[in-house]
């Protein structure tokens, strides 16, 4: 069950990255949060996403992904701590041969009320 309910969290936070809805991938995340991201650690959930804004903000429109493929690679579960780690390769452009392939690490923790959230995501390029 939990296992599932993990899954389906990922499912979301994938969902809201490929369909461009920027601002609702953090509401996956706990406010103590820590994320390593184009090698830069970021302490807490507040810095990495005031990066991605200012980031953001160099790029006037945000375009949404052409296309977004994962792949689960595992899923440990360690009681109320599970470690997904996946594959992401996603293009900008349709008809582009350009895509981006990374492999993260996310750790989800259970809160007290029951909602599985990221307590630490570790985004890096994947060799191909």
């Amino acid at each position: 069950m939990d296992r599932d309910a993990v899954l389906a969290t990922y499912e979301q936070l994938v969902a809201s990255f490929r369909e461009g809805r920027w601002g609702e991938k953090f509401t996956y995340f706990a406010a103590d949060a820590t994320v390593v991201d184009g090698g830069r650690f970021f302490g807490s959930l507040d810095d990495y996403r005031s990066a991605w804004e200012r980031w953001a903000a160099q790029h006037d429109d945000l375009p949404v992904p052409a296309s977004v493929d994962t792949t689960v690679m595992e899923l440990q579960m360690f009681g109320g701590v599970a470690v997904l780690t996946h594959a992401i390769d996603s293009r900008e452009e349709p008809d582009s041969n350009d895509t981006e392939r990374e492999i993260e690490t996310i750790v989800f923790a259970k809160q007290p009320e029951g909602r599985w959230q990221i307590v630490h995501q570790h985004i890096a390029p994947r060799a191909d």
